[in-house]
């Protein structure tokens, strides 16, 4: 008998324990990283505070420039746990190394290409057709490189066959912010940023928009990282942006639903 309550009072001993590191691991915060482009930097900021709202304990913590530069960061070991690309060629690129979780990877939203220019310019240019070398001296292009907006852009040149005649007025920034800020301060005279970023700012103007068929789907990428350490909470966040709060954010800030 002696024996017996022994072992119930170990039993209830070691129970108690169990119980005790289980509740303080539940009380633990989680902290997940995410890159995301540039031109998703209130939309996301703003679908963030949702999710942690949804989410007691988790807390997301943000890192915007561009789509390439992002990538790369993750391929040199960069604590990420969710990519959100503005383009399918740098996310084809992670999970080409096996640096995404592939059945995590979603499209999410959409956008299109805009020319823009300083809200009080004088400038006379209403299409991407009329672009020519006389008529503009600076243009501002993400590095198509590394911008996926510049890319798009340089897609959108070739087809009209103005790239190598416009060339020479380049000015590359590292992302669109860069080009928005570009012209917002007058430094460029035109600038090709994403539909979503004229509600970005008072200080810029909508000259064109480009076609659809000049340039491939601008569409937008999201995946949970192979290196990530909190899996479940990352893999919550990239269905969270399917959700309607979510998607009615982004619709807010100019993006299109998928």
């Amino acid at each position: 008998m002696r024996y017996i309550l022994l072992l119930l009072t170990c039993f209830f001993i070691l129970s108690g324990c169990t119980e005790n590191n289980t509740s303080k691991e539940d009380k633990e915060s989680t902290e997940i990283f995410v890159s995301a482009a540039a031109s998703l930097s209130e939309a996301i900021a703003t679908i963030s505070k949702a999710y942690e709202e949804k989410n007691p304990g988790v807390t997301v913590t943000l890192n915007f420039s561009g789509s390439g530069k992002l990538a790369q960061q993750i391929q040199q070991g960069a604590p990420v746990d969710v990519f959100l690309s503005a383009n399918q060629n740098w996310m084809e690129v992670l999970e080409g190394e096996k640096l995404i979780i592939e059945d995590t990877r979603i499209t999410f939203t959409r956008n299109e290409l805009v020319m823009i220019g300083k809200k009080n310019s004088e400038l006379k240019l209403d299409s991407f057709n009329n672009l020519n070398q006389t008529n503009i001296d600076q243009i501002a292009i993400g590095n198509p490189e590394s911008v996926p907006a510049g890319n798009y852009a340089k897609e959108v040149l070739v087809k009209l066959d103005k790239w190598d005649e416009l060339k020479d007025k380049f000015v590359y920034a590292k992302d669109v912010s860069q080009v928005l800020a570009y012209v917002e301060s007058g430094n460029t005279e035109i600038g090709f940023v994403y539909g979503s970023d004229m509600l970005r700012s008072n200080k810029v103007k909508l000259l064109d928009v480009a076609n659809d068929n000049w340039h491939s789907p601008i569409v937008y990428p999201a995946a949970v990282t192979s290196a990530s350490e909190h899996a479940k909470a990352s893999k919550k966040f990239v269905e969270f942006l399917q959700s309607d709060t979510a998607q009615s954010i982004l619709d807010a800030n100019g993006f299109t639903n998928n």
